[in-house]
């Protein structure tokens, strides 16, 4: 049985100092271990947005079958059966059109499922004009044989009926849960006492061992794990350590804030309130649960469609590779991920396997000699990083993204945060094959700081910018930089 004084290591699987990296440039303390209950509460505490994910998922299915059932219901009080295609050919129509409007104005949010009223007008004006756009499919390509006007108005005005109905039971259900609250906030008081409103993910900055110091790489991944499954982060903290804590909070990908109780006499409408005081937002955190979803959708339907070709000649890859030299056929190692958390990321080995550099400290040359003669044809034609497609699938990744780098890599002997700070910042959204600062030619070794600094800004262009239509581009413009002067 555990007690309050159990203590438990924070990040522990990652492995941020001793042999397997350089531990100069990194300013690493004792403080970190903290109470096992209270992880156990912040994990606890997290369950909220799995409810909040679960519940919005299940307005969606509900909202689905409220659709099918209607028109089906339609077609057997109006038709008498189900023995025509009418109903099956609406509904194949209009949920489609229908989950594209909702998405669009989510009409599936946690505010949209709390609120039943703008739940259900969301819903169905998705819903109205789904079945507008029906209208005119049917009308321009006259399929009025196969068009029943009868089963189609009953079937919206029973479709209509079942959305109010499953919204209004959605929120019977849970109304218990959505009464202890539905967010994850972790609120960290640094150097300030804890208000007597502070709430159940209320911790001590100095007892969890964290500290905003953007030089330390294990500093920023204790604060990275913390924040994992929070919906904010809110810090509470003295006004000389709020710049340090602001530029930490912009490296994570959680909504954050930060608490100036000096300004609750002003009523500006993009400032929050927090525990009495009022808060100044710094960081949307990562995109819109619609965007997240349409990104992964996109990257799965890409990359599961390519899975089938490229093993083939993955098997080929391998060969050659265990022909060539001994060794692995993989080379996994260490990079930094979303919120700066890290995973291990895949590459078909391209150095001689007792030259090869797990931290990334050296950056790779032009001529050099621990790459082996295939390891050098894999790498000026991009092959190399192909295997990261397996990354993509499990969710380390995304199709496109900025370039995920080694806790080692550096830039004229300096690591990449201590040139630009700013660095931490392209965490904010998943790492990727390709990215817009590898179409534009910034790729390749990082031998002075402009070559960082000009991929930063791309990277950060794109993280500020997203669309679906901006990954499509860059992946169109990766095939005309596969092969380019930087890669080797």
């Amino acid at each position: 049985m555990h007690t309050a004084k159990e203590t438990v290591a924070i990040g522990s699987p990652v492995v941020l100092t001793g042999q397997d990296l350089d531990p100069s440039p990194i300013r690493t303390d004792r403080a970190d271990r903290v109470d096992f209950d209270t992880l156990v509460r912040l994990d606890a505490l997290k369950g909220r947005k799995r409810l909040r994910g679960f519940m919005s998922l299940l307005s969606l299915t509900a909202d689905v079958v409220s659709i099918v059932g209607g028109f089906v219901l339609a077609s057997l009080v109006y038709l008498g059966s189900l023995e025509n295609d009418h109903a099956l050919n609406m509904i194949a129509v209009c949920v489609p059109l229908f989950l594209l409007f909702s998405l669009n104005n989510n009409a599936h949010n946690t505010r949209k499922v709390l609120n039943l009223t703008a739940g259900v007008t969301a819903a169905a004006g998705a819903l109205v004009v789904a079945a507008g756009c029906l209208l005119l499919i049917a009308f321009f390509m006259k399929i009025g044989a196969e068009f029943s006007r009868g089963v189609f108005f009953l079937g919206v005005t029973f479709s209509l009926a079942g959305l109010f109905l499953t919204r209004s039971l959605t929120r019977f259900v849970f109304r218990k849960r959505l009464d202890e609250g539905v967010y994850a906030i972790l609120c960290i008081y640094d150097g300030v006492p804890m208000g007597p409103g502070a709430g159940p993910g209320a911790i001590e900055a100095r007892s969890m061992g964290l500290h905003p110091d953007l030089a330390s790489a294990v500093a920023v991944n204790r604060l990275g794990t913390l924040a994992k499954g929070m919906d904010r982060v809110v810090i509470h903290c003295a006004p000389a350590a709020r710049e340090a804590w602001a530029l930490a909070l912009k490296t994570l990908d959680v909504r954050c804030e930060i608490v100036v109780p000096e300004l609750d006499s002003f009523a500006a409408l993009s400032i929050s309130e927090r525990s009495g005081h009022t808060s100044l937002l710094l960081n949307s955190g990562r995109m819109a649960w619609n965007h997240q979803m349409i990104k992964r959708a996109f990257d799965l339907t890409i990359s599961l469609a390519a899975l089938p070709f490229l093993l083939p000649f993955f098997a080929l890859v391998a060969i050659a590779i265990k022909l060539d030299s001994r060794g692995p056929i993989f080379f996994r190692q260490e990079r930094i991920g979303l919120g700066n958390r890290p995973f291990m990321i895949w590459k078909f080995r391209s150095m001689r396997t007792e030259q090869c550099d797990a931290n990334g400290s050296r950056s790779t040359s032009r001529d050099d000699d621990r790459i082996t003669r295939v390891g050098g044809f894999l790498r000026r034609t991009s092959i190399d990083e192909l295997p990261q497609i397996l990354n993509v699938i499990s969710g380390d990744m995304s199709l496109v993204g900025p370039r995920p780098h080694a806790f080692g890599s550096r830039a004229e002997n300096a690591l990449f945060w201590d040139i630009d700070q700013r660095y931490w910042q392209r965490h904010v959204v998943k790492p990727g094959l390709t990215g817009l600062a590898q179409i534009r030619g910034f790729r390749g070794a990082t031998e002075q700081k402009t070559d960082l600094t000009m991929r930063l800004q791309s990277d950060l262009e794109y993280v500020s910018s997203w669309s679906l239509m901006s990954d499509i581009r860059i992946l169109l413009g990766t095939a005309f930089v596969v092969f380019h002067k930087n890669a080797f």
